[in-house]
């Protein structure tokens, strides 16, 4: 199963839903993944609290370019209180395979990216309490991750 996952994956990697930018969004926000060097930018047009469109365009690893093409399709036709209860297990359960910690920072830039456009309560914190060894190693291993399974 997780390889129809991974495939899945590779193909949203491949040719991303949503890519590219609107002209006039009502909403731009983007980041970066400070410990790989991912980046997401996402604009979103809102008509009456709701997404009429999205786009979003960014560098970097499969895992977080995937993520962003998925969670763009998730959140066309949104309502942005429902863009606001989207949480980090939401986005990983689209991935549909087990991504370990130091991966899950490129899962969740997109949410991340989004939550930040539109006043939301995710901050992409997965343990406040890491400090920068573990930080390190944390990007450390999503390095070795990616190579290991070419995501």
């Amino acid at each position: 199963m997780d390889d129809i996952y991974r495939q899945y994956i590779l193909d949203h990697y491949r040719e991303p839903h949503n890519h590219g930018t609107l002209e006039h969004p009502d909403v731009h926000a983007a980041d970066t993944n400070p410990l790989c060097g991912d980046r997401i930018a996402i604009d979103l047009n809102v008509t009456d609290g709701r997404v009429t469109d999205v786009r979003f365009n960014g560098r970097g690893c499969a895992i977080s370019q995937a993520s962003a093409s998925m969670l763009t399709e998730k959140i066309e036709g949104a309502t942005l209180d429902e863009l606001r209860a989207l949480r980090p297990s939401d986005v990983l359960e689209m991935l549909g395979v087990e991504i370990g910690p130091a991966r899950q920072r490129c899962a969740l830039l997109s949410l991340r990216v989004l939550h930040q456009g539109i006043d939301g309560p995710y901050t992409g914190h997965l343990d406040d309490n890491l400090d920068d060894d573990e930080e390190q190693e944390d990007a450390a291993q999503a390095r070795a991750d990616q190579a290991r399974t070419g995501l």
